[in-house]
């Protein structure tokens, strides 16, 4: 349970979303959007039985999970009612640690930012004051949540908690109730209006073991190598914590948001790395150690990286930044993404991160000229490897960290 001034939200613990054919009517309701579907449909998409159906879906409108959305017509006897997902009945938040800020959201169950929050970070501070720094934010993105409401338009839904009732006091406790220090949680929060909160997503730089949530040697970073993040936010926050690097939390994000079969996502900011999508899947590799597409090497006698080689892709291309010259930085992306084409025949390249974003027009075209003359596809209808900036811009990052938290509830853990 995620704790406040002494009290606490509602937790990730819904018996319904525990049910793998749970997920999959869930999944379902989300995709359908605000016009629903009906009990007839989501058995046959499913497989399930109409009864099986009929008793999952009781669960969901029970826990407030799903609603009705009206009744449609029918081709024989009465009008069918339709339901929909209920997206304020849940929320994550999603985090992205990047080397000098840190950017966070609240995104409810349809992954729609509620709430955002950004502000400078050093990574290099120490885990200590890191820590703090996510659970300072935390605590004022629920509050921004509850804020946001409790202001409404139509004045009738304001904050409610997990259990239904009204009123940001309801979810967080008694007014007079002091922080409490066993909780070490966010101070001064009343998060009314995020009913159930289901646990928070951390992504940063790699490399680190994804399965443990322990950091390794963050490239730049050595001092953070065995640090046990997840756990450490787990014992501050109260709420399940996933942790994964950036650049995999994003491809989650896009492949969940509707990017299909393989593709890669490549990362140009403080750093340089890239999360694989293969066959609708995220691919982290056996010890996450999948995408540390930057430290490639492409020269050998070129400059020295902090990963200890020298000519990495990432430490041409920020050099080649810090010479101001981006269409120089553009085309060793581009040889560095022609070698991943190349070598795993994927479908396309999205580039996303605040360097591409401040010249996306020079990024994209300066990677996709190197990907049509290194590596066009054989059998492929133009032969050429599509480039495009990815749709989620610079929150990409923390919004594919809350789907960490939310993908798995609707049987989407991997894309």
């Amino acid at each position: 349970m995620y704790r406040t001034n002494g009290a606490a939200t509602g937790g990730a613990n819904l018996p319904s979303l525990r049910s793998h054919n749970t997920a999959l009517v869930l999944d379902l309701l989300r995709t359908a959007g605000p016009d629903g579907i009906s009990r007839l449909e989501l058995a046959e998409r499913t497989g399930l039985t109409p009864q099986a159906v009929s008793k999952i879906t009781a669960r969901l409108r029970a826990e407030g999970l799903a609603a009705e959305a009206g009744r449609r017509a029918s081709t024989g006897g009465k009008p069918r009612t339709v339901l929909r997902l209920v997206p304020e009945a849940g929320h994550a938040i999603g985090v992205h640690l990047d080397r000098d800020e840190l950017r966070a959201v609240l995104v409810d169950l349809d992954g729609t930012v509620t709430a955002q929050r950004r502000i400078p970070l050093d990574l290099g501070a120490g885990s200590d004051a890191v820590v703090d720094a996510v659970v300072r934010e935390t605590g004022r993105l629920l509050a921004d949540g509850a804020e946001g409401a409790a202001r409404e338009p139509d004045g009738t839904r304001g904050p409610r908690t997990a259990d239904g009732t009204a009123g940001a006091r309801a979810a967080a406790g008694p007014e007079d109730a002091g922080p409490s220090e066993e909780s070490g949680g966010p101070e001064g929060t009343r998060p009314g209006g995020v009913r159930t909160l289901l646990g928070v997503g951390v992504a940063l730089p790699g490399p680190l073991d994804h399965d443990r949530g322990v950091l390794h040697r963050v490239t730049g970073f050595p001092e953070w190598d065995g640090f046990p993040l997840r756990d450490a936010l787990a014992r501050r926050l109260g709420v399940p914590v996933v942790v994964d690097k950036d650049t995999n939390a994003a491809a989650l994000g896009l492949a969940v948001g509707g990017e299909r079969g393989s593709f890669a996502y490549l990362h140009l900011s403080t750093g340089l790395g890239a999360g694989l999508v293969l066959g609708g899947t995220v691919h982290r590799g056996a010890r996450t150690g999948a995408g540390e597409f930057g430290h490639q090497v492409v020269q050998l006698d070129g400059p020295p990286c902090p990963c200890g080689n020298r000519g990495c892709v990432e430490a041409l291309c920020l050099a080649a930044i810090d010479h101001g010259d981006l269409p120089g930085a553009a085309r060793v992306l581009g040889v560095g993404a022609a070698n991943l084409a190349a070598l795993l025949d994927i479908d396309r390249v999205l580039l996303g991160g605040r360097t591409v974003a401040g010249a996306p027009e020079v990024f994209v075209r300066g990677v996709a000229a190197v990907l049509d003359d290194r590596a066009r596809r054989e059998g492929a209808t133009d032969g050429t490897v599509p480039v495009t900036l990815a749709p989620a811009g610079a929150s990409a990052v923390a919004e594919g960290a809350a789907q960490l938290l939310l993908a798995p509830l609707f049987g989407r853990a991997e894309g």
